[in-house]
């Protein structure tokens, strides 16, 4: 009896762990594919934790990993005002409640007070090698009116390298997993004061959030799986950098290769059908929570929910 408990309980967790990934993702276009990749040294600095940084594969990766002595992160050379942010990215295996790793763009340490931010932030699980995935934008300092979305992933990200990308320009901005779109955030001149409007930085980290990210802090990180190593490589930073005097669009490092501009190509104005019909796919399917959704925090419904 003890036996046949054991075995339920394997198969259980095996399901559990496997429940995020029964899907096959609908065919899109491979956006990463338009434009130039950087080293690690071309597009970034050391952000803090030098000492848990390590680059390879001739400097176009790098692993970043978390310890109890500290997370690690990288911020760009650059700071963007609109365009195409992508980075390919392998995360830690094995329980890895309350690690926290993002890839996200800002402009918090100079608009304190007043900055924009678009996250996405992939959440460590209380089950194995289950990982959420967090989108979030912030404008203008609203720190506390975040508008989070939260899904499932359809494979496991523990055991490959995936594509996680971020297009923000004057029209919209979309979150994509392997260029399949998962959330589309639209301007409004209806509301511009929930729409980032200021130049970020663009960063990436891995760090303890013990305090939120799992269950709402039920689940800490707990330390004896140390060090939380995640690979993160194939960076893709094109965009307007602003100078004192105008915005030129190019990319950080050797320049743009494509024609094709994330800032006014007409491919970025809007989503195209196929790119539609996978973000529908994508919501229907992965994603368990909304802010748009949620009653109990907002008493009124935001306005671009409406």
């Amino acid at each position: 009896m003890l036996l046949l408990s054991l075995l339920f309980l394997s198969l259980a967790a095996g399901v559990s762990s496997s429940r995020n990934r029964p899907y096959t993702p609908p065919n899109v276009r491979r956006l990463t594919d338009l434009f130039g990749r950087l080293t690690i040294n071309q597009g970034f600095n050391t952000y803090y934790g030098g000492q848990n940084i390590k680059q390879f594969n001739n400097g176009s990766f790098a692993t970043l990993s978390l310890d109890k002595t500290s997370g690690a992160g990288l911020a760009s050379k650059n700071k963007y005002y609109y365009g195409f942010f992508s980075a390919a990215i392998k995360l830690p295996s094995g329980l890895s409640p309350g690690v926290v790793v993002a890839f996200y763009l800002s402009n918090a340490e100079t608009y304190p007070n007043n900055h924009d931010e678009i996250d996405i932030e992939i959440l460590g699980h209380d089950k194995r090698n289950d990982w959420n995935l967090q989108t979030n934008v912030y404008a203008n300092g609203s720190v506390n009116t975040g508008r989070e979305e939260k899904f499932n992933f359809w494979f496991d990200p523990t055991q490959d390298y995936h594509n996680y990308t971020i297009i923000w320009n004057s029209h919209h901005i979309v979150f994509l997993v392997d260029s399949v779109p998962v959330r589309e955030f639209q301007y409004s001149s209806a509301y511009p004061s929930v729409y980032p409007s200021k130049p970020m930085s663009v960063y990436a980290t891995i760090w303890d959030g013990s305090e939120w990210a799992t269950h709402g802090g039920k689940y800490p990180v707990n330390y004896s799986y140390a060090p939380f190593v995640v690979s993160i490589g194939d960076a893709e930073l094109t965009g307007c950098i602003p100078n004192p005097t105008s915005c030129t669009k190019k990319a950080a490092g050797t320049g743009n290769p494509s024609s094709l501009d994330p800032v006014d190509g007409s491919e970025f104005v809007s989503l195209s059908k196929e790119q539609s019909l996978a973000m529908d796919w994508a919501r229907r399917k992965l994603m368990f929570y909304s802010y748009c959704a949620d009653k109990s925090r907002y008493k009124v419904q935001p306005p671009e929910c409406k």
